[in-house]
């Protein structure tokens, strides 16, 4: 079946045209699109099972059904440490990895329709030296292109992994040599396209096309080309290099872990690439938002690029970002810059049928699932992280997503 990724949604209000407020999306009773609200309710009793059993602190779920929001609720503590704070539905998360797909992935995206990306290009003609890949036995090479970025499919390490010996040898909060170490020096694993290995340091090599393209820091590009665009309040990054993007907004923002003994992590990405060598300003990490603004930017992707009057995308090219490429090898089996079932089963649960479904997961315990087919939208905002790094939100996720698909009728 053909994904119906450019069916209108045609509840949005008209009432939504004015002055942003939130809520941002109209608000309807789950039986007024078709779903079962005694169903949804079965949510309360598995995030009460994790809060319980120190999964997570809290939460925050959003779902929308055809364009409305119909099932939004805050659970627990929005943090445990040092005092406890009730969570609130206008909490900001950590969005971790889901950066790469609500953020970075609609940057290149945005430049690629306006023909200043291809996707075929190789990553060198847009970062001079970047390597090749490189046959250990035959020797041959073979370029890595902007598409095997976006899917994971380049080869290039999977994260940076000793940030502290990094730092040792090239020092914090220095972007540029980062960017050239991945270009330069990062292992490439595999032949591109052949094979997948998630990887953060493809989309901070997407970051640097985008910034040698642009001339503007990427958390600066996307404020001004999505986040604003969409009239989103609550999303932001969080830049450390003394060039603020909206700090009044850090008072919301759930916190996460604790680094050493005193410093508790708030308003500062948690990923340690991102925060202690990138300064909260990169491509792999460190977008902020709450459940009705990422509502409302994911009902744009779902409505071909554009809500309430106010296009981020074509509709060509979200039907683009959502199709899995022809000349990957099937393995791969991902879009560009989302999941799809195949890559990442764990997210669907039992219920949903799963050919076009898209979604992504963020360390810190966030996520979200697209089904065009019942035009759905699951919201996941957990801190998992907070106060330490423990946990797993695998099996709550699935349990989660299970229940949504359960509850349409």
């Amino acid at each position: 079946m053909k994904a119906p990724w450019l069916i209108p949604l045609l509840l949005i209000s008209a009432a939504a045209c004015g002055p942003k407020t939130q809520p941002v999306l109209p608000h309807k009773a789950p039986e007024d699109v078709g779903m079962d609200s005694r169903k949804l309710e079965k949510i309360d009793s598995v995030i009460d099972v994790a809060i319980d059993g120190g999964v997570i602190p809290g939460a925050v779920v959003g779902i929308v059904k055809d364009g409305a929001m119909v099932f939004e609720k805050a659970y627990g503590y929005k943090a445990v440490l040092p005092s406890l704070d009730s969570m609130t539905l206008d909490t900001m998360f950590d969005l971790a990895s889901l950066t790469k797909c609500l953020g970075t992935t609609i940057g290149i995206m945005q430049l690629v329709e306006k023909g200043q990306v291809r996707l075929m290009d190789p990553v060198s003609n847009y970062i001079p030296g970047f390597k090749d890949w490189r046959d250990p036995k035959t020797k041959k090479r073979e370029r890595i292109r902007v598409q095997h970025l976006l899917t994971h499919s380049s080869g290039l390490d999977p994260f940076l992994r000793d940030v502290p010996k990094y730092v040792e040898l090239y020092g914090a909060g220095t972007p540029d040599t980062l960017f050239n170490y991945i270009a330069t020096t990062s292992e490439r694993h595999f032949q591109p396209g052949t094979d997948v290995l998630y990887s953060c340091l493809n989309f901070i090599m997407l970051q640097d096309i985008l910034e040698r393209v642009t001339g503007e820091r990427l958390c600066d590009y996307l404020q001004e080309n999505v986040f604003d665009v969409l009239g989103l309040e609550h999303t932001c990054f969080f830049p450390l290099d003394g060039k603020p993007i909206k700090p009044e907004l850090a008072a919301l923002c759930a916190p996460s872990e604790y680094v050493g003994d005193t410093l508790l992590l708030k308003a500062q990405v948690h990923d340690p690439t991102a925060r202690v060598v990138m300064l909260g300003n990169s491509g792999n990490a460190g977008m902020f938002s709450d459940v009705e603004d990422i509502a409302v930017l994911c009902s744009a992707l779902l409505n071909g690029g554009q809500w309430n009057g106010h296009r981020i995308l074509g509709r060509e090219t979200v039907r683009k970002i959502f199709e899995v490429p022809s000349d990957n090898d099937p393995k791969v089996a991902r879009s560009l810059g989302w999941d799809t079932y195949y890559s990442a089963p764990y997210m669907s649960g039992d219920v949903f049928e799963v050919q076009n479904l898209r979604g992504h997961s963020g360390y810190t315990g966030t996520s979200v699932l697209i089904d065009p087919d019942t035009q759905t939208i699951l919201i996941i905002l957990a801190h998992r992280v907070h106060p330490k790094d423990t946990g797993s939100m695998a099996r709550l996720r699935a349990l989660i997503a299970s229940i949504t698909a359960g509850a349409i009728n």
